[in-house]
């Protein structure tokens, strides 16, 4: 009897709802729910949610003799814990409006990959590689602020699709470095 017991607690545990996690990777396949949206809204916030996505990046290197061999990994994340959204408000455009800010969170994901493997690095490769990641990271804010800015926060439907359509043809053209 104990066996079964346990067996049931087992399978009730590992197929029930998915547990919520720290971050999620962005994916091509796997876009943005609501349910993904898990912190809570802010007071008198003048729009319907928030997306918190980034780039996260992490480096090992060595010099052998006067060589350098260097390995990185980068990843955009979303941080569910820290991305809300008003419930009563919530629709699917404004959900593409989030997934947009995601969105432009990989593209900037791809264009460090592409920057820290183009750069010529000297002995001072932990400098240097830390100033490409703070170089794009700077431009990826400046980008979420501007496609708020100028889609108003997704108010300004001319604007929005517009911008849906610029990171869907950037993310293409950066594919390579996906």
């Amino acid at each position: 009897m104990k066996v079964i017991l346990i067996c049931c607690f087992f399978f009730i545990s590992f197929f029930s709802s998915t547990p919520s996690s720290d971050k999620i990777e962005w994916s091509a396949s796997n876009k943005l729910n609501w349910s993904d949206f898990q912190g809570v809204p802010a007071k008198g916030a003048g729009f319907v949610a928030s997306t918190s996505s980034g780039i996260s990046f992490s480096y090992s290197f060595r010099f052998i003799e006067d060589v350098l061999n260097y390995d990185y990994t980068v990843k955009c994340n979303f941080y569910p814990k820290e991305s809300w959204y008003k419930v009563e408000a919530a629709s699917d455009y404004i959900l593409k409006h989030e997934q947009t800010h995601f969105d432009i969170s990989e593209l900037h994901a791809r264009i460090l990959r592409k920057n820290i493997s183009e750069t010529d690095y000297t002995k001072n490769f932990k400098i240097e590689i830390e100033e490409v990641y703070k170089k794009v990271e700077l431009l990826r804010q400046a980008m979420q602020n501007q496609f708020d800015l100028e889609s108003n926060h997704s108010k300004n439907k001319e604007k929005e699709y517009y911008w849906e359509a610029f990171v869907a043809k950037q993310l293409e053209v950066y594919e390579h470095w996906k």
